[in-house]
């Protein structure tokens, strides 16, 4: 079992989603400039990532490049605007929102829900890269989740922070904080056993 767990609902008040959100934007617009990569729009996976696309295109209109976003229901309405997609169309070419990938189910659905509407996925932006082997008929993989998404869909994953950003954290912060203390060690433990 991990002993670490990202868990992007703890950023719960305004003013932590919106030092997220401009974590978010910024990476983005340096990471699509530096890499080439072009985009359309933002689109966030229900449920975690509806907050985190709203919060980066917002922080992204702020810094002066305004894109529009949308993000699906788990449950089509049949009421009001019905359907299962909420926000602009879903056009051209489009980043993915979302905290971190696991298994790479939210990744594929999004993809599958992008393409059904005529688009097409330009990246997939998350705030962790855990790092870690994936799993494939319950079996661990030599790639990590995040290099099966790219290599599965030909698209980039662009991270905020990775797990040795995570490690180096720990390792710097440990002596002053006690709640820090010995995480280093499990974490990078669980690193040489899971990592790639």
């Amino acid at each position: 079992m991990s002993p670490y767990f990202f868990n992007a609902g703890l950023f719960n008040t305004g003013s932590s989603l919106q030092k997220l959100s401009e974590f978010y934007a910024q990476t983005l617009m340096e990471q699509t400039t530096q890499r080439g990569i072009e985009f359309d729009m933002l689109f966030g996976p229900a449920y975690k990532g509806i907050p985190l696309v709203a919060g980066a295109t917002m922080e992204m209109a702020r810094r002066g490049k305004d894109v529009p976003y949308a993000f699906n229901r788990k449950e089509a309405k049949d009421h009001g605007e019905g359907g299962s997609l909420v926000g602009a169309p879903l056009e051209g070419r489009v980043v993915i929102v979302d905290d971190v990938i696991s298994a790479g189910t939210s990744v594929r659905e999004s993809v599958e829900i992008i393409r059904a509407n005529g688009a097409e996925p330009a990246a997939v932006l998350i705030a962790l890269d855990r790092m870690e082997k994936g799993m494939r008929d319950g079996q661990d993989t030599q790639h990590s989740a995040v290099q099966e998404v790219e290599q599965l869909y030909g698209i980039p994953v662009i991270a905020i922070a990775n797990l040795q950003d995570l490690l180096r954290y720990l390792l710097t912060r440990q002596a002053a904080n006690v709640r820090l203390a010995g995480w280093y060690e499990k974490v990078k433990e669980y690193r040489s056993r899971y990592g790639v």
